[in-house]
């Protein structure tokens, strides 16, 4: 009698087993019939049938994401200005990664030639984007102009890679870590917040700064400062070194070099720009030079973007580590 319960038992156990990897077949084979459908940043929908095996990025600002949430290896071509999460140039020169060429000037022909399952690019191939749909390429293209875009992006590259629990465990940490920031800030009640100008380039032609159309103004204004041109929705405005001088920012930011010498020379040149003596920022000595490398992209390091320009705002409540 015993034997015979066991019997029963270990049947209907192994019938509840069949039936459930019956079901979840059943829901994976619903869903890779389905597909996977994504709308990018321009709203453009592409449905993938099945998860990429074989991906291009023409965004360098992608690149890190895509090795982060573990999908790295799937990756068969970048361009020749992907140099983060490493080396790239080092892995072309070896074969064991395909140059696409510039990101602005991908190679049409060396992107066929790698079959790619999917392409991650930016608004910048606006003008080839089409061609390359109409050649069948899935092209999913990101922007993202805000912190929480960013997470979106990242999310949004974490469902169409197949990594989407990865992509969700990114976001939470940078969430967390930004959290820390402002909460850090909130505490300390600050009664005014300082007035920030943060300089892209200079030339005769003006000075380019950051508008409120990019995640650089989230950044800087989620770090606790006002960025003066968050009124004006150009992503990079030009303007004058009269109207800096008239609206006397506290903090000023600079960029180091990028490929070559900084464009405004050195701080003691800034600080000798006609009538710039008279700004709060050069009279306080609260200049500061801001790691190029670190802020010429939206992506995975926001939240140290965050962090470094809050020790720069608030040196008491964020003591340098250097």
């Amino acid at each position: 009698m015993e034997k015979t319960k066991i019997a029963i038992s270990l049947t209907l156990i192994t019938i509840i087993i069949i039936s459930a990897i019956f079901i979840y077949s059943h829901q994976n084979f619903q869903q890779s019939q389905e597909g996977i459908t994504i709308t990018d940043s321009q709203g453009y929908q592409t449905t993938l049938k099945t998860i990429p095996t074989r991906i291009i990025s023409i965004a360098p600002s992608v690149t890190p994401i895509l090795f982060e949430i573990g999908v790295g290896d799937k990756v068969v071509g970048l361009t020749d200005y992907d140099n983060s999460p490493y080396d790239f140039s080092a892995w072309f020169a070896a074969g064991n990664m395909t140059s696409v060429g510039g990101f602005s000037t991908p190679n049409l022909e060396v992107v066929l030639l790698l079959q790619p399952d999917i392409i991650f690019t930016t608004d910048i191939n606006d003008a080839m984007i089409p061609n390359m749909r109409n050649l069948g390429l899935n092209v999913i293209v990101v922007g993202p102009k805000s912190i929480n875009d960013i997470y979106q992006t990242i999310k949004l590259i974490g469902k169409a890679t197949g990594a989407e629990d990865n992509a969700n465990t990114l976001v939470n940490k940078l969430t967390n870590q930004i959290n820390h920031v402002t909460a850090t800030i909130n505490a300390a009640n600050i009664a005014v917040k300082p007035t920030v100008y943060c300089e892209i380039w200079s030339s005769n032609a003006g000075l380019m700064t950051v508008g409120s159309s990019t995640w650089l103004n989230d950044v800087i204004n989620t770090a606790g400062g006002i960025n003066l041109f968050s009124n004006v929705t150009e992503e990079y405005p030009t303007t004058s070194s009269e109207v800096i001088i008239t609206d006397n920012p506290d903090i000023i930011l600079l960029p180091t070099d990028m490929g070559g010498a900084p464009s405004y020379g050195s701080v003691d040149k800034v600080k000798a720009r006609p009538g710039w003596n008279t700004i709060n920022a050069v009279t306080n000595d609260r200049i500061y030079i801001l790691d190029s490398d670190l802020f010429n992209q939206p992506g995975i390091r926001v939240a140290d973007q965050v962090q470094v320009i809050a020790t720069c705002l608030y040196p008491d409540l964020f003591p340098s580590k250097s």
